[in-house]
């Protein structure tokens, strides 16, 4: 004889333990859902290189963002939007290090 099973219980099962899963993941940290203020790049920087004996011209206005060397890494922060900050890296996502501080190191 073939017994027939019914499936609705199982695939209820599987969606509820899949809400379970990811709702607990959330609750404790280890799973965020991007919005996309995150994948936003704060503005584009450019580095103008400065050559003895040679001029450039600067703005007078101040840009919107402060910089500030913390634990060896410029972070900069956004005086527009409140609570926007992030760290300046170059083109291989390599963060930018400061001077005048120690470059963390790794304890052994």
């Amino acid at each position: 004889m073939t017994e027939e099973r019914n499936a609705i219980p199982l695939i209820i099962t599987g969606i509820c333990s899949i809400i379970g899963t990811v709702g607990c993941l959330w609750y404790y940290g280890y799973l965020h859902f991007a919005t996309p203020a995150d994948a936003l790049l704060l503005n584009e920087f450019t580095m103008l290189k400065t050559v003895p004996g040679e001029d450039y011209k600067v703005s007078l206005e101040p840009a919107a963002q402060t910089a500030q060397c913390v634990d060896g890494v410029l972070v900069l922060f956004d005086t527009e939007q409140k609570g926007l900050t992030g760290v300046l890296v170059n083109s291989k996502k390599q963060a930018v290090r400061c001077m005048g501080q120690e470059t963390p190191q790794l304890l052994q």
